[in-house]
């Protein structure tokens, strides 16, 4: 098994993440420091920053969970009000991709590192939904705006990037729900900011075939046996 798929199996982290701590130099593979593509077997000993992993018996968990806003999605346990203290799972978990703190709403989670990527790749569409309130009226420049890309700054390739033409709907004079197919870091509050909108509430809805349908601000449930299965085959709505 190559050794980045190992670790995401023990559920310590998604398969990006475990190459990015395997290129810091952080995994050891009987003693010796590991390199990206290396693959292991059932008897190698494999420590991640001194702490020997094991791989998973237990079946995976994937959870939907209502956020609410200052709670941060990191693993972290030093950062006050992380998202794995909040949900108090006996099984280690993480994370499928960020909602920023100070944001509210749909966020998945799981133990199976193998899930992530097929949720995240962008060229699998999985729809996300937002509701968005800001702090003076929607103009109908805005939304034509905001729905055919914004130029904003990448800082993570140091360049100015067009986000992709997206869905929005003006739903009151002060809030719009927007579709993205994107992951962009603080995309939609650095596309706003753009024509001088601030955001004061920022609800994610929807992400591909689940909704925050039933579950209060605040409450989780685990996925169904079918939802899971349609991320799993790519499918989405």
């Amino acid at each position: 098994m190559r050794l980045n798929k190992f670790i995401s199996s023990t559920g310590l982290c998604s398969r990006r993440k475990a190459d990015e701590l395997i290129a810091q130099g952080k995994v050891i593979v009987n003693k010796e420091i590991a390199t990206l593509g290396l693959t292991v077997e059932e008897h190698d000993v494999v420590e991640v920053e001194g702490k020997i992993l094991a791989r998973k018996t237990d079946a995976d968990v994937y959870i939907a969970l209502n956020k609410p806003p200052g709670i941060t999605c990191t693993t972290e346990e030093h950062i006050d009000g992380n998202i794995v203290d909040f949900i108090n799972h006996e099984q280690r978990i993480f994370p499928i991709g960020r909602l920023d703190k100070e944001s509210e709403g749909l966020i998945l989670l799981t133990s199976d590192g193998d899930i992530v990527n097929e949720i995240l790749r962008e060229e699998n569409n999985h729809e996300k939904d937002y509701i968005v309130m800001v702090n003076k009226e929607i103009t109908a420049s805005f939304i034509e705006g905001m729905s055919n890309g914004v130029e904003i700054y990448n800082p993570v390739k140091n360049e100015y990037t067009i986000t992709n033409k997206c869905k929005v709907i003006k739903l009151s004079d002060r809030s719009f729900k927007i579709t993205l197919s994107q992951g962009l870091n603080r995309q939609i509050r650095r596309m706003c900011s753009q024509f001088d909108y601030q955001i004061y509430k920022l609800q994610r809805v929807r992400v591909a075939h689940i909704t925050l349908r039933g579950l209060e601000l605040g409450q989780w449930r685990n996925l169904t046996d079918d939802e899971v299965r349609k991320f799993k085959s790519n499918g989405h709505n």
